[in-house]
């Protein structure tokens, strides 16, 4: 009888460490998914009474100063992003104009003069965006811009957003966004997330991911509108700095951004 009662007992110990494990596997995931969204409540609560920082304009949704238009991928937009830890060259995207217009009028306007990563996580992703004041979010939105073309690839340049409980147009954040890191994919998983979000990658695409890395899951929730084009060493090393609850970084780590052309 005591055997039985052990035995019994163990199988019930073995599936109680599975289930465990499985809760700690899906709340990291959730941890990752909520790393790229702005601060729910506190955006909210600023969004409804937003609080102009003195040295900074907080530009209208409506008037902002568009660049002049441009065509094709020879004549993109580049940004210049330096840190203590380098600087990071970026291009934007022609093909999601408004998300270029809106960060190219911040960044003109100082917006992320001194602004910090504010969430980091080693092998995911490096999320800014506040202004130097502290600030959560401006209070407006873009709509999505999604393309099939630009995908979650290491050195993805993507803007953050509320969730889709909140925010089921999915549209981005007025000032927030990411740099992937990410990690190398196999053909299982990318099989997995093409199942599940109803598309399928190209087979140059599928390389990308197996051999360069990314973050295939966030493909076609998040807006991709820009990528690095020198300095990826620089969000690895961004990326690896030591972190406290929140994943904010414990030596800050701030930016300034200007428009190269």
């Amino acid at each position: 009888m005591m055997k039985k009662l052990f035995i019994i007992a163990l199988v019930f110990g073995l599936f109680a460490c599975s289930t465990e494990t499985k809760k700690k596997e899906s709340n990291k995931e959730a941890v990752k998914q909520e790393a790229i969204q702005t601060e729910t409540k506190q955006g909210q609560q600023q969004t409804a009474q937003p609080e102009e920082p003195a040295s900074v304009e907080i530009p209208e949704k409506t008037t902002m100063t568009k660049p002049a238009e441009k065509n094709g991928d020879d004549n993109e937009t580049t940004i210049l992003l330096s840190t203590d830890h380098g600087e990071i060259l970026l291009k934007l995207y022609n093909k999601t104009p408004g998300h270029r217009d809106n960060i190219v009028s911040l960044i003109n306007k100082g917006w992320y003069k001194n602004s910090p990563f504010h969430r980091v996580i080693n092998n995911f992703m490096i999320q800014g965006g506040h202004n130097a004041d502290g600030r959560v979010d401006l209070g407006y939105t873009i709509p999505a811009e999604f393309k099939h073309e630009y995908i979650h690839k290491k050195g993805a340049l993507a803007a953050a957003r509320m969730g889709d409980q909140v925010n089921p147009a999915k549209e981005s954040s007025g000032c927030q966004f990411y740099i992937v890191q990410g990690k190398k994919s196999n053909d299982g998983e990318l099989d997995m997330i093409e199942k599940r979000g109803g598309f399928k990658y190209t087979p140059e695409q599928r390389e990308v991911y197996k051999t360069i890395g990314g973050t295939p899951f966030l493909d076609y929730s998040y807006t991709v509108f820009g990528e690095v084009v020198a300095g990826i060493e620089v969000v690895d090393k961004i990326a690896s700095v030591k972190t406290a609850r929140g994943d904010v970084p414990v030596t800050p780590v701030v930016m300034e951004i200007s428009v190269v052309e």
